[in-house]
């Protein structure tokens, strides 16, 4: 549990999530909170961390280096399963012991494990799409990757700011393609939708009073969760011929 032991000793992190997941009640149903706020930050947080690494945490690109080891350097979509296998565990374990207290300690875990879930999704995309011959670098393989954590919605989030599927090859020109401010649009467009998600689980789990259940149902949500991210991180990233 690296990431999940590093975050909850950070205890900037764990404000900042906290802020975000208050900040997204207060907004209620709206899908496009205010910029610059605590959501901002978060999903900015978990971009950063997850592709570039922090710390002893490594970056998405590292990850698909050691992917790709053995029989992976020539089969690719084997690299892709172990990374998804690997950040599946990863997720379970984090939801698992989020749960394991119930309602005592839920309120002080859940903050730190939406963090904590989202980095890891994060890493996992970005190894996905750098497995299939995609550039971390680039602006809007990024802005990609952040779409792709919303799962089944993520064609809706990269539609509302004017980007399609990417087709044909990596030669593209990005700066044409972007809009004006897509970080920006991004980070608005995806955080409010996280915390909905994270706030509907909650709201499932304060209503389990058996600490061990609620591990359980911790525990499942995420890997489901995070099989939906795979899902859409698989379709939005497609190999580079």
């Amino acid at each position: 549990m690296g990431i999940f032991s590093m975050l909850r000793r950070d205890d900037s992190a764990t404000s900042m999530a906290r802020d975000a997941m208050h900040e997204a009640r207060r907004g209620g149903a709206s899908d496009r909170p205010s910029s610059g706020g605590a959501i901002d930050r978060m999903v900015d947080t978990v971009r950063d961390i997850g592709l570039d690494g922090k710390l002893t945490y490594s970056s998405a690109a590292e990850v698909a280096r050691r992917a790709q080891r053995g029989r992976a350097r020539r089969r690719p979509e084997l690299a892709v399963r172990r990374i998804i296998r690997s950040h599946r565990r990863g997720v379970t374990a984090g939801g698992f012991l989020t749960g394991l207290g119930g309602v005592v300690t839920l309120p002080l875990l859940l903050p730190t494990n939406v963090l904590e879930f989202y980095i890891q999704s994060t890493r996992m995309v970005g190894a996905i799409a750098a497995v299939r011959g995609h550039d971390l670098e680039d602006p809007e393989i990024r802005i990609r990757v952040l779409a792709a954590l919303v799962g089944e919605e993520s064609g809706e989030v990269l539609r509302s700011i004017g980007l399609g599927p990417i087709k044909g090859a990596a030669a593209r020109t990005v700066a044409s393609r972007l809009p004006a401010s897509p970080q920006s649009e991004i980070v608005s467009a995806v955080g409010s939708r996280l915390l909905k998600r994270f706030g509907l689980r909650s709201a499932r789990l304060f209503g389990k009073a058996i600490p061990g259940l609620g591990a359980v149902l911790g525990a499942i949500s995420d890997r489901r969760q995070l099989n939906r991210i795979a899902k859409a991180a698989k379709a939005s990233f497609p190999p580079v011929g």
